[in-house]
């Protein structure tokens, strides 16, 4: 059975490191896993521009969450959220 781990990424259609984090990230799933991200454009939503404008890419695991990470990947903060997923499943 797939195991799911949401993502919610904060990000921008034109931003480099946006692209850079997601693909870092979707780099860590390990077998029997798959990362969900939802990514966000913040320039959608003037409430989310004045939120995370410069900081972006901005990473959360459920957007109520605390952050995990912005501009460039934490591995162990990402990996340490799915983890957390697959032991609240079980």
């Amino acid at each position: 059975m797939m195991r799911l781990v949401p993502f919610t990424l904060y990000s921008r259609s034109y931003c480099h490191l946006c692209e850079d984090m997601l693909q870092a990230l979707l780099a860590l799933q390990q077998p029997g896993e798959r990362f969900e991200v939802a990514v966000v454009d913040v320039d959608a939503d003037p409430a989310l521009v004045a939120r995370f404008d410069e900081l972006v890419p901005v990473l959360y695991g459920a957007p109520e969450g605390e952050e995990l990470c912005h501009y460039f990947l934490d591995p162990v903060a990402a990996r340490g959220w799915a983890d957390a997923c697959a032991r609240a499943a079980a």
